[in-house]
């Protein structure tokens, strides 16, 4: 067995699976209050690479920033979560809120549209071509070993932050108040309503926090692949619901184990399965038809009871 190939694609399925966990996060959390697939969540995420790519040219570039890398690259993610979570909570407001109590069909449909409009913005607005992210320019081309397992920089600052990022959701959601809003929420809306919980603005904070993580996402494939466009958000939100659902939808750990598989079930297949490099995408949802047939709730989920 050739070990230094499998190495190598496990840290490219860790980096791909902490990308596609952090945007699962977010359809996870909306799914669990409203019950609502986000479709939109993947062009979120594209428009957050876009602003990480405005801010860093705002400071110079990534040849000859006027100020440190470090602080750069600080910025390029405040910049895009802060970003992202506005939009995504103008999506919440004027798209998804008026068709609440509408059947289930309507916010969906919503969400395809907002899904298309944002595609189309991003092409009349950024144009058509691909932006360079210019990484190494920017945080060098140092690598790192952890054993056998080499890590670039963009690498391995994507997979701590986005770690560093999931842990302080979980500890958020379970420990703040607001996040114990959140779970009453979600396992009663109208329980949580009579009980003097503003259900409307625990929703709009669910919006803010799903988007921002799409939003760093979005900073850290630009860091890690260099180049981004108006049409990359499709794929991954469907790679990134998937590994939601893999999970168990509405499940945060759930949404955090579905990414890493997902990641690393697309890495295997592009080096070991036959023209992997050409239809991972295929072996993927492969394994989510495979998942769905064994344990349909996932495998954080629970199964849903029905009600008398």
């Amino acid at each position: 067995m050739n070990w230094s190939l499998f190495f190598d694609l496990t840290v490219s399925g860790l980096t791909l699976g902490s990308l596609y966990a952090l945007i699962a996060l977010g359809y996870s959390m909306v799914y669990g209050i409203l019950k609502l697939l986000n479709f939109a969540h993947g062009d979120v995420y594209m428009i957050g690479a876009f602003i990480g790519w405005f801010t860093l040219h705002a400071f110079g570039g990534p040849i000859t920033p006027t100020i440190s890398g470090a602080f750069v690259l600080v910025m390029m993610f405040i910049v895009s979560m802060v970003g992202c979570g506005v939009l995504g909570v103008a999506i919440e407001r004027f798209a998804y809120r008026p068709l609440r109590n509408a059947p289930r069909i309507a916010p969906l449909i919503s969400a395809l549209g907002v899904s298309i409009f944002l595609q189309n913005s991003a092409l009349l607005l950024f144009g058509a071509g691909f932006r360079d992210y210019n990484t190494f320019e920017l945080i060098g081309v140092k690598t790192y070993s952890i054993g056998q397992l080499f890590f670039s920089v963009p690498q391995l600052l994507t997979i701590v932050s986005a770690i560093g990022l999931m842990i302080s959701l979980t500890i958020f959601v379970r420990r703040s108040r607001l996040g114990k809003a959140m779970r009453s929420t979600s396992f009663d809306r109208e329980a949580a309503s009579m009980m003097g919980i503003d259900v409307d603005r625990v929703i709009s904070v669910t919006f803010f926090i799903g988007s921002a993580l799409a939003g760093a996402a979005g900073v850290m494939f630009g860091l890690v692949f260099g180049q981004i466009f108006h049409f990359m958000g499709f794929f991954a939100g469907l790679k990134g619901f998937t590994a939601a659902v893999i999970g168990g939808i509405g499940s945060i750990p759930g949404a955090m184990v579905g990414g890493l598989i997902v990641g690393l079930a697309e890495s295997y297949a592009t080096g070991y399965l036959p023209q992997g490099s050409t239809f991972q995408t295929l072996y993927v949802f492969a394994l989510l038809i495979l998942v769905i047939l064994i344990r349909p709730s996932g495998l954080f989920g629970q199964a849903v009871i029905a009600k008398a």
